[in-house]
């Protein structure tokens, strides 16, 4: 049945181009501040998303703000409603599996704070249109950081991806970023019932599994900024964290990068 997918997405690449219908989903969690602006912004972009916002019940009041825009714009933004702070990985895969029920092409994944610069939604969709997943890239040529982080943060930073990628052995310049793009058709075609990170791992599990079902990958340069406004969510006992569960991740998917290696000796 893989395989099968695979083709079949193989004849929708370089089929896109200017016709993408995208969704960018937003996960929310006090980002009253942050949300307007960034809608704003979103709908500034030639490629015209559509926005999902996914508040876990925002004590800000962030969840009756996302319900004034959808109200505003009710055929561009909608709103799924949690009762708690119930984490990252379950707001994407919820919102995921409702976007699959919609006729659009892709999903994007951004966070809310602005350290994701919206207009590099342009390029990720144009190199959409010969692969499956884009991900912006901030450890590739012509990517950074924010030039405002002291040098243990970034190299904090960098050292997170790189032990991330290398005890996976993916041949990608940053697999701990968040800010990304698929393809319906590629998330549709993943086991995501197999997803068991919670947190910031579940960004590094994703694209392993994406990498191991043996999708076409590519990465995008972008400036990840720090937060413009509120309070940032990441914290030392979150990256340490994380890190010892990429060992999880890589032995929950052994049977699937073990496919991929006897794929490449056909």
């Amino acid at each position: 049945m893989f395989a099968v997918s695979l083709e079949i997405l193989d004849t929708f690449r370089g089929t896109y181009g200017a016709r993408l219908h995208i969704v960018i989903v937003i996960p929310t969690f006090n980002e009253a501040e942050n949300l307007p602006k960034l809608v704003s912004a979103l709908f500034a972009l030639p490629i015209n998303p559509d926005i999902l916002v996914v508040d876990d019940n925002s004590p800000d009041g962030t969840g009756l703000i996302a319900d004034d825009l959808a109200a505003a714009h009710p055929k561009r933004v909608r709103v799924m409603h949690r009762t708690g702070k119930l984490g990252l990985s379950s707001a994407y895969l919820q919102a995921f599996r409702t976007l699959f029920d919609d006729t659009i092409d892709a999903i994007g994944q951004m966070d809310a704070d602005f350290s994701h610069d919206p207009a590099a939604l342009v390029e990720m969709a144009k190199r959409l249109d010969t692969c499956d997943l884009v991900l912006g890239s901030r450890y590739i040529p012509g990517g950074s950081t924010d030039v405002r982080w002291p040098i243990w943060r970034k190299a904090l930073s960098a050292w997170g991806n790189f032990y991330a990628r290398s005890i996976l052995r993916m041949p990608l310049r940053d697999v701990t970023g968040g800010f990304r793009l698929w393809r319906r058709e590629t998330l549709q075609a993943m086991p995501l019932e197999r997803v068991k990170a919670s947190g910031y791992i579940f960004t590094v599990e994703m694209v392993y599994l994406a990498w191991c079902l043996g999708f076409k990958i590519r990465e995008v340069p972008i400036y990840f900024a720090d937060r413009r406004w509120g309070k940032s969510k990441m914290s030392f006992r979150i990256q340490v964290e994380a890190a010892g569960r990429v060992w999880q991740v890589m032995w929950a998917y052994r049977d699937l990068r073990r496919k991929r290696l006897e794929r490449r000796v056909k």
